[in-house]
């Protein structure tokens, strides 16, 4: 979370070529970026209370994530019996990597664990409420559908209008747009004061914060960069030469800014 601007502007494309089209989509989107960056939300997480607070929004955005993931790997792979092979194998390989990392990845003391359940640790750590989260999975859990679940739970409007874009990309949409909601519109951009903060909370109570620490520094290192690059690459690999399929792509990817902004509005309000 350290600057998650978009880390590595390059995607390799056909080999050795620079995908344009890629660049072009960076370029049509640039502007909804710089908007979320500059959402005043920044300047309001100043302490442990706004830090758990901010946790108790953002927890969605972690776990919507696992669920969009889940969803290309469906799209992208062999997910039932009997097996037989579908899309290429590239794309398998890239989505597969990436639900690696992300579902089976490691906690801070070596032990396995997703990266949605080392964030739920983290607030756990910090103090945060966990109420609203774990009561939605316990709804989902129970028989509701993903709809009834987010309609009839105790969470901000503006999450839910979060959640239903989600999950209807994830159940609904193309893989091309799916992949592109979850490369552009899940990088968490989150500047560098953001980090500060955090630091500067370790420094005054470690016993607080120090999974939170490790949360991000792991998914800087993991998902800000390898996984990161895999994705855009994914993005490529779906869209191949289609500009009809670039333009959906780029469409998709600014509407998941646009409900990103929606839930940073949630938190302040």
């Amino acid at each position: 979370m350290i600057h998650f601007e978009q880390k590595t502007m390059q995607c390799v494309y056909s080999g050795t070529m620079m995908n344009t089209r890629y660049l072009h989509l960076q370029k049509q989107i640039e502007e909804d970026r710089i908007k979320l960056l500059s959402h005043p939300i920044y300047t309001k997480i100043n302490d442990l209370k706004g830090l758990q607070k901010f946790t108790q929004f953002h927890v969605f955005a972690v776990w919507d994530f696992m669920s969009l993931l889940k969803s290309l790997q469906i799209s992208l792979t062999s997910v039932s019996l009997p097996w037989t092979p579908i899309g290429s194998a590239t794309t398998r390989y890239l989505i597969n990597e990436i639900v690696l990392g992300e579902e089976s990845d490691i906690d801070e003391y070596g032990n396995r664990i997703s990266h949605f359940e080392l964030y739920i640790k983290a607030m756990l750590q910090l103090g945060a409420d966990t109420v609203a989260i774990d009561s939605l999975i316990a709804s989902i859990q129970s028989g509701k559908s993903i709809s009834d679940a987010i309609e009839h739970s105790d969470i901000h409007h503006k999450i839910k209008q979060f959640l239903h874009f989600t999950f209807d990309v994830a159940l609904n949409k193309a893989a091309h747009i799916k992949a592109a909601v979850f490369t552009f519109g899940r990088e968490d951009l989150i500047p560098s004061m953001f980090h500060e903060l955090l630091m500067h909370l370790y420094d005054e109570m470690p016993e607080k914060v120090s999974t939170l620490k490790y949360y991000i520094e792991r998914h800087i290192e993991v998902d800000g960069n390898h996984h990161s690059q895999l994705a855009i690459e994914m993005v490529a690999e779906l869209c191949k030469d289609d500009d009809e399929k670039w333009k959906e792509a780029t469409e998709a990817a600014k509407k998941a800014l646009e409900m990103r902004y929606l839930l940073w509005d949630a938190i302040i309000s």
